[in-house]
């Protein structure tokens, strides 16, 4: 016990006691104290007042780590004995308790049968040299308490004056007992009625295997039985304790077997669930991954599909270009045939004119010279008039050498349009058939890498070959529709010049009439004179109009070719990027191929593995089911030996009480027994 709680204790004690009205004794607290460290409580040959009893039975109630309590000689009274008794029967830490010498009675065998029955952890109990026997009535109820005790194994009743009678009723309490295996009750007044009901209760009693009665007036031959029935309770306690420890290990080997084998099954379990788990999580994975790569080649067959409508679009809007630079080369030829034939009609027109003015001057000179008396005046306006004519045949044929000059650099400037025209035709077309043969390279690699999608891809160009085919039907439909319009721009380009030819023939009829009048009215030839000049003016504007038009539609042309360049920059651009995406889809797809062969062959080798921990596992099970099998059959041949050997002993205890009785019978003490 540990000093701070020895301490405690001591300080208990004293306060008790004071409670009580007494003073502690000294020599208590002096042999407490010095006891301090030990779990052993020793008052032997100390004189105990009833105060003090009191006083340690109150604390011995609570579990106070005392293991041996020696109070022999301590000349207890019946009182004091009865209050230390009163509280150890509550105490579960006293393993051992001495009571030799203190002259204990009635009320203390009282006590001490109340202890026996209410008392779990005492083991030993030593009552040397006490009276316990004298009061019959008491014994009993110590018997009684013995008999119902299951944790007492040694009891000294030495020296307790414990007659036949007192013999008697522990010999019914042993037939109840079943824990106590020593018993000591040498130097008593056991008698012969007392050793034959101590033997009887022998045959009962399984459990005590040491029994000593020397000094109590019993015979030689009882002490010899009880001698043979000691030894055989000891071999049969070896038996059973062998058996017990035999039966011990086999049951710890069992549950030690039964325990490897559910560790096994539950980390054979564990492995198989760590691998469904992986294998499930690499399935995911997997599958996840696949979906990615299907969600990939969804989207690049959307981009290539794209690329394709783009291309498509392109190659329409170049159709559509090449349609509207033919359609303005067309009206750009027909323009310069208007204006030739324009150009021809008005020189036809003004030489017209200059002979219809010729003759008409002539005419006029006949005239004025017939009538030179009579109008002077009006001869020199004629001559004035002659000379204004002149000025304006000079200004005539520099505005036609101007025309001249003109028509000469529309249609130089025309010709450099079409041969630039011719050269883009040509380089676009060389272009458009090494973007169309490095399309058709691109689609044989990706036919050989990919066969999947190639069986896709082509269904997709059969189906782009139809669209291309119903495009071109549209576009001969939509040539045929551009050639009928072609012929009603023709018939209304014809109908404009029979109406442009009709226009001039009525101007010319209208000249000619105002020539006819000219003689008469000089303000009407001065107004032909400025509507010529008009004319002359709406030609020149309509020139500058043409060289403009022609020039925007040369500005058109050449933002034409840029965005084509640009357009041809990007699709091959495009087609580059696309095709690195696809090279590094094939290379995960192939990394993710090898990926997955890795992980079957890894689900391979696990499956191999629990097949091989399967089969171990059902043979290992086997064999400990064989070793089960024998140890039970083992068990169930001790069993058989121990009972053989159990009826061997019931066979002779038999003998030896039929022998002993025979010989009781055959002795002169038979006249003492009392008939049945």
């Amino acid at each position: 016990m540990p000093a701070a709680e020895m301490d405690d204790f001591r300080r208990s004690y004293a306060r008790l006691c004071k409670e009580g009205g007494a003073e502690p004794q000294e020599s208590v607290l002096k042999h407490l104290q010095e006891t301090a460290g030990t779990s052993r409580m020793d008052f032997a040959t100390h004189s105990l007042s009833v105060d003090t009893c009191g006083a340690l039975g109150r604390l011995l109630q609570d579990e106070v780590q005392f293991t041996e309590i020696v109070l022999s000689d301590c000349m207890l009274s019946e009182e004091g004995a009865k209050l230390l008794l009163h509280g150890l029967c509550t105490n579960t830490v006293v393993r051992s308790l001495d009571l030799k010498g203190n002259n204990l009675r009635a009320v203390g065998a009282e006590a001490l049968g109340k202890l026996l029955r209410q008392n779990k952890s005492i083991r030993s109990l030593t009552l040397e040299w006490n009276n316990l026997g004298i009061w019959e009535e008491s014994f009993a109820l110590f018997c009684e308490g013995l008999g119902a005790n299951c944790t007492l194994q040694r009891l000294d009743l030495r020296n307790n004056q414990i007659n036949h009678q007192g013999a008697g009723e522990l010999s019914m309490a042993l037939k109840n007992n079943s824990s106590l295996q020593e018993l000591d009750l040498r130097w008593n007044n056991i008698g012969l009625l007392g050793g034959r009901a101590l033997l009887n209760c022998l045959h009962s009693n399984r459990v005590l295997r040491q029994l000593e009665l020397a000094g109590n007036n019993i015979p030689s031959d009882i002490l010899k039985a009880m001698d043979q029935a000691m030894e055989h309770n000891q071999e049969r306690q070896n038996i059973l304790s062998k058996s017990r420890n035999m039966t011990r290990v086999l049951s710890k080997e069992v549950l030690s077997l039964k325990e490897e084998k559910t560790k096994q099954f539950l980390d054979l379990m564990d492995t198989i669930d760590r691998q469904r788990e992986e294998i499930a999580r690499s399935s995911r994975v997997s599958a996840s991954r696949v979906e990615q790569l299907q969600e990939a080649l969804t989207e690049r067959h959307s981009v290539l599909n794209s690329l394709k409508a783009k291309l498509q679009m392109t190659e329409a809007a170049l159709a559509l270009s090449e349609q509207k630079v033919h359609s303005l080369g067309e009206l750009l030829s027909t323009a310069k045939e208007e204006q030739a034939r324009l150009m021809e009609s008005h020189a036809k027109e003004l030489q017209q004119f200059m002979k219809d003015s010729a003759d008409r001057e002539a005419k006029l000179q006949h005239d004025l010279s017939a009538a030179k008396d009579r109008n002077l005046q009006l001869r020199n306006e004629v001559d004035e008039l002659e000379r204004k004519s002149k000025g304006q045949q000079e200004q005539l044929f520099q505005v036609k050498e101007d025309l001249a000059h003109t028509t000469a650099e529309l249609k130089l400037r025309a010709a450099r349009a079409e041969e630039r025209l011719e050269m883009e035709k040509k380089r676009f077309k060389q272009g458009l058939e090494d973007a169309e043969s490095l399309r058709l390279k691109e689609v044989d690699q990706m036919t050989c890498h990919l066969e999947a999608t190639e069986r896709s891809l082509q269904e997709r160009i059969q189906r782009l070959e139809t669209i291309r085919i119903g495009l071109e039907e549209e576009l001969s439909q939509a040539k045929a529709a551009a050639v009928v319009e072609r012929g009603r721009v023709e018939e209304e380009l014809i109908k404009a010049k029979n109406q442009a030819r009709l226009e001039e023939q009525q101007r010319l009829e209208h000249l000619e009439e105002k020539l006819r009048l000219m003689a008469q009215s000089r303000d009407e030839a001065q107004n032909y004179c400025l509507q010529q000049k008009q004319a002359v003016a709406e030609a020149l504007g309509k020139e500058s109009q043409m060289s403009m038009q022609v020039e925007g539609l040369k500005r058109r042309v050449e933002e034409l070719q840029q965005e084509l360049s640009g357009k041809e920059q990007e699709k091959v651009a495009e087609v580059n990027k696309v095709r690195v995406e696809l090279q590094e889809q094939i290379g995960r797809l192939e990394a993710e191929r090898t990926a997955q062969e890795g992980l079957r062959e890894k689900i391979a080798a696990l499956e191999r593995q629990l097949k091989v921990l399967s089969s171990n596992h059902r043979e290992a099970l086997l064999d400990k089911d064989g070793e089960i099998a024998s140890l039970l059959e083992k068990l169930r041949v001790r069993e058989a030996e121990i009972s053989r050997m159990r009826e061997e002993e019931a066979q002779r205890a038999s003998f030896l009480q039929n022998a002993i009785m025979t010989y009781i019978q055959g002795s002169p003490l038979s006249s003492f027994i009392p008939k049945k």
